[in-house]
């Protein structure tokens, strides 16, 4: 029977394809406040805006392609069984051959309703005003912007609490509630964390080995690790 591997994603491992992150751009997103392009908030003030910038970032995903980072963690399915959870919205993951990955903020690739949550639809082209469901609402981007809910949150801290394995990788453990996702992990449970960057952990009771890299390198140093323990 395989172990179970979960990993929790965050913007460093797509960055690797290409795509950009706000949080190394003193708040910027492609030249925009987060505030005005990801918060109910500014979708109530500006919706042509916030349409026009999810438009623009569903093109840029289709230009780039899963990195080695991506792949590795997909090739990993065969001698694990992989949980990926990421803050990431892009599909880079799924791309890349992962089979199970849970999308906590949301998906680039998806709109729903914006009066009914649960109405949600695949979309790959330009979000236009006018765009409507089936009542006549308004579709918006399939994102949890700040401030909203976490709706696939108690998802992945069902997962969290059954890793044998847990890898934190790309993310900066700074956005909550992701980041308390490492505190659900079972005591016995080792945890690796990989970033350039890494943070202190405070108070984490399980054994924490932390690989100073970039994802793709770091991944690969963490399969050779993992494999060693079969």
């Amino acid at each position: 029977m395989k172990k179970k591997l979960v990993v929790l994603t965050g913007a460093g491992i797509s960055a690797e394809s290409g795509i950009k992150t706000f949080r190394d751009s003193d708040g910027l997103w492609e030249g925009h406040n987060v505030m005005d392009v990801a918060t109910p908030e500014g979708w109530y003030k500006n919706q042509t805006l916030v349409l026009d910038f999810y438009n623009q970032r569903r093109k840029q995903l289709k230009e780039v392609q899963p990195n080695q980072g991506h792949q590795i963690l997909a090739e990993l399915e065969n001698h694990f069984d992989v949980y990926i959870i990421t803050q990431n919205v892009d599909d880079l993951h799924e791309r890349a051959g992962s089979s199970n990955v849970t999308h906590l903020h949301g998906e680039l690739l998806k709109v729903r309703s914006s009066k009914n949550e649960n109405f949600i639809l695949d979309w790959q082209d330009d979000l236009n005003i006018g765009d409507n469901d089936k009542n006549g609402h308004q579709l918006r981007p399939h994102i949890v912007w700040f401030g909203e809910q976490v709706p696939a949150l108690e998802d992945a801290i069902n997962l969290t609490e059954q890793a044998d394995y847990f890898a934190v990788i790309g993310t900066s453990l700074q956005v909550y509630p992701a980041a308390s996702l490492i505190n659900f992990t079972p005591k016995t449970t080792p945890v690796y964390y990989i970033d350039p960057k890494p943070i202190k952990i405070p108070n984490l009771r399980n054994s924490l080995e932390v690989i100073p890299d970039v994802a793709s390198k770091g991944i690969l140093i963490l399969k050779e690790k993992l494999l060693a323990n079969l």
